[in-house]
């Protein structure tokens, strides 16, 4: 994927280097449905730097001024179909960033990438990303009760999520992104 540049953001493919940035947000996941990513040292981030390098689904999500990764974007294609989602490390929230970067991954996504509709997964206790959601348009389809479980309870029984669905499609999207 080509680099896409907003404001303030270059949103990239991953590389090696990104590594140190990456262990900065995942040695502890804040949003549940990350856990599984969680990263113990420096080896391991770059395993994943290198992974999410060649997968195509990740962007990393840098400062344009000083090159910094600050979280990450994905899109998993469905032929016409993206699920989408963001991780962004917690030390840069309030700044505007995670609506920026997305609203770009949408607008390559409608625009260049052949999209119809864009959806994403929330727990239903993530206030902030269903708020992005909501920002960026998407309308909440529906609530998945117990839906998926990332942790497990002492005696070893998972614990189940709420999970609620957004999404946006392309025509609903476009008079919302001409505005922004």
């Amino acid at each position: 994927m080509e680099p896409i540049e907003t404001d303030r953001l270059v949103l990239r493919a991953f590389r090696r280097d990104d590594a140190a940035d990456l262990l900065a947000y995942l040695r502890e996941p804040g949003a549940s449905c990350f856990l599984s990513l969680r990263l113990a040292d420096m080896e391991e981030a770059e395993a994943e730097a290198e992974k999410r390098s060649a997968d195509g689904e990740h962007m990393a999500v840098c400062l344009k001024a000083t090159g910094r990764l600050i979280g990450d974007l994905f899109a998993v294609a469905e032929s016409d179909t993206f699920s989408v989602g963001w991780n962004f490390n917690p030390d840069f929230g309030g700044h505007g960033y995670a609506l920026e970067a997305a609203r770009a991954l949408f607008r390559h996504l409608f625009e260049k990438g052949g999209a119809r509709r864009l959806y994403a997964y929330v727990e239903d206790h993530n206030a902030p990303s269903q708020r992005l959601c909501e920002r960026l348009g998407m309308r909440k389809e529906g609530l998945f009760v117990e839906f998926v479980s990332f942790t497990s309870d002492d005696a070893g029984n998972p614990i189940y999520e709420n999970t609620m669905q957004y999404a946006v499609l392309r025509r609903e999207w476009m008079p919302e992104a001409a505005s922004a």
